[in-house]
């Protein structure tokens, strides 16, 4: 059975306030935790069995997904008792894998919406027997990243800190998959970056490791600018997902929600569960359960987080609303974080 691993353990700061409850893989998006687009992804793969290597409010992911299954998709969760590193969050969470040392086992980053044909990847890393077969794609700029070079037969020949001058426009893109003997190697009793020390170390010690170049759709979720957009793109159908609730379109309104005929909902906007929209105007934003937004609001490109109130004629862009927040009626806001503490409304700018 292929089985994959998942790193979900981070803290998500990037996308606080509404990370201080709920591990960033989590929270809604395109209507669903974020986990069930790449659970689905892994079962059209093929993958009948998911490690979950969890470590931030780890309790939350066996409640989210309770049963431990994904569409009978088997789930299992193991949480790291201190940081580990990528590399050594891999080591750990393969003490629950059950294939063959030589078996594959694909290994996602838990905060990366990609688009790449996951079993195209797999079968190059079977045609070629590699030891680890990583997903690059070409970017426009590379200075930002540690590219990773190959040679004309797809074999990575480096792995190299950003530069003002890089030698290739490939870069990591986070997913990978190792021959189960490889994690094996991975030290476990200390922190490890599988891209800083677990692949160089690999290439010199020879180890044939294989580069599977698709620059498809690619987007870290770890800003709210980048969480705004997959979720506008999964609605729009811009990025394909098995797991959306609802066909794509201008909008998803998800069960229990109220929108008034004279508001408009459109660039992908999400209407939580049991949400409440008067007459106002929301345009690709996010809204979580329960949200009320009152007439003659606009909310533009915006995070608002579980049962927050927007009040009438407040204006927002590119702003995150905390749970439970209360925004007072004709604030303006934009590139801001708004969340309620001790009582008192806090807002901080971008």
């Amino acid at each position: 059975m292929l089985e994959a691993i998942v790193l979900v353990g981070g803290e998500g700061t990037r996308l606080r306030p509404l990370t201080l409850t709920t591990p960033k893989p989590l929270l809604p998006v395109a209507g669903v935790p974020f986990l069930a687009h790449q659970f689905a992804r892994l079962r059209d793969a093929g993958v009948g069995r998911i490690i979950l290597a969890t470590s931030y409010r780890a309790e939350l992911f066996a409640q989210v997904f309770d049963g431990g299954t994904f569409d009978g998709v088997e789930l299992v969760f193991i949480t790291e008792d201190h940081p580990m590193g990528t590399g050594g969050a891999i080591a750990n969470a393969a003490t629950g894998l059950t294939c063959g040392p030589d078996e594959p086992v694909i290994v996602f980053n838990g905060d990366v919406l990609s688009g790449h044909d996951l079993t195209a990847q797999l079968a190059v890393h079977t045609s070629v027997d590699a030891d680890v077969t990583l997903h690059l794609v070409e970017v426009d700029d590379a200075r930002r990243f540690g590219c990773v070079p190959s040679d004309d037969n797809g074999r990575v020949t480096d792995f190299l800190e950003k530069m003002p001058e890089p030698v290739t426009n490939q870069v990591n893109a986070g997913c990978y998959v190792f021959k189960r003997k490889v994690i094996a190697t991975i030290p476990t009793d200390r922190p490890v970056s599988v891209e800083r020390e677990t692949f160089p170390g690999l290439l010199a010690d020879n180890a044939h490791i294989q580069a599977y170049v698709e620059t498809a759709y690619w987007l870290d979720l770890g800003t709210p600018a980048t969480y705004v957009q997959g979720s506008q793109d999964l609605v729009t159908g811009v990025i394909a997902s098995s797991a959306l609730p609802a066909a794509v379109g201008e909008s998803l309104i998800l069960s229990g929600a109220h929108v008034v005929p004279e508001a408009q909902v459109s660039g992908g906007s999400v209407i939580g569960h049991n949400a409440r929209i008067g007459q106002a105007r929301v345009g690709g934003s996010v809204l979580f359960d329960d949200v009320v937004v009152g007439d003659d609001a606009y909310v533009e490109d915006c995070l608002i987080g579980t049962g927050a109130t927007i009040g009438s004629g407040a204006r927002l862009v590119r702003t995150v609303v905390g749970d439970g927040a209360v925004i007072a009626a004709g604030t303006e806001l934009q590139d801001a974080r708004a969340w309620n503490e001790a009582g008192e409304l806090t807002v901080t700018s971008e």
